[in-house]
């Protein structure tokens, strides 16, 4: 498995077809997240505020997935159905034919954020 530096280099290594998620992720948890930096933790892009991951994400062949605390899975449950998207107790996935809103990326980050006390 290859390692990365940073989230571009992840972006850059991604299948191309997921390449345009990853960035709408990138720069909806940027904005959601202001003062959170920019890292790498298990091999995968993340926001991390202190010593807590408040988001990360991945891409996958078919699909992407957005990881953040059960609280913000649980508290967002109805919008993420809403969405007609599939979650974990800790993620959300989502597809080029299936995009994740915006909004939900916002939300989802704050939700995780007010979740870990950061």
């Amino acid at each position: 498995m290859a390692s990365f530096p940073n989230h571009d280099a992840y972006i850059a290594e991604a299948p191309e077809s997921m390449r345009p998620l990853l960035i709408q992720l990138r720069s909806g948890l940027a904005q959601a997240l202001p003062d959170a930096e920019e890292t790498i933790a298990y091999n995968m892009p993340g926001f991390q505020i202190g010593d807590a991951m408040v988001a990360g994400f991945a891409a996958f062949t078919k699909q992407c997935g957005l990881y953040v605390s059960q609280g913000a899975i649980a508290e967002n449950a109805d919008e993420i159905s809403a969405a007609g998207l599939k979650a974990t107790k800790t993620g959300v996935t989502f597809s080029p034919t299936k995009p994740i809103p915006d909004q939900l990326i916002a939300s989802l980050a704050l939700a995780s954020r007010k979740d870990l006390g950061v």
